[in-house]
């Protein structure tokens, strides 16, 4: 059987996937994939998404620059989540990495705090500079 197969894909034929951060343990951020992204992903040691909004695979970072290397791949108990320990490259300095669309190092940088979503992280860089 191939590995590929022991994925229990959803009706779309995707399977969600978390970005972890090697080094620090940090969730990056939250994906897609289906078959052709994690083939794509293992065979390249990068990750590659299935962007629903553009319905065609993503390889993070063909616009910003902002590769994601893979370190592992991981697959839960029940065989439909992924996790990706990644290291996040392309910003060039000893700051953190970028790896939301914001400028951020991680797209979990919301935090609910008195009933409102407050910004817990700084952007890094402008969006309107990373993007080509």
């Amino acid at each position: 059987m191939d590995w590929l197969d022991s994925i229990k894909w959803d009706r779309d034929g995707l399977v969600p996937v978390i970005a972890q951060e090697v080094g620090t343990g940090d969730v990056l951020m939250f994906a897609w994939m289906n078959r052709e992204a994690l083939a794509a992903t293992a065979e390249r040691g990068q990750a590659v998404y299935w962007s629903r909004s553009r319905q065609r695979l993503w390889h993070k970072g063909e616009e910003s620059g902002h590769f994601q290397q893979v370190h592992e791949i991981r697959l839960d108990c029940d065989n439909d989540v992924l996790l990706l320990k990644v290291t996040q490259l392309g910003h060039e300095s000893t700051a953190p990495s970028i790896a939301c669309h914001t400028g951020r190092h991680s797209c979990f940088y919301q935090r609910l705090q008195a009933g409102q979503w407050q910004a817990a992280e700084p952007v890094l860089q402008d969006p309107e500079t990373i993007y080509r």
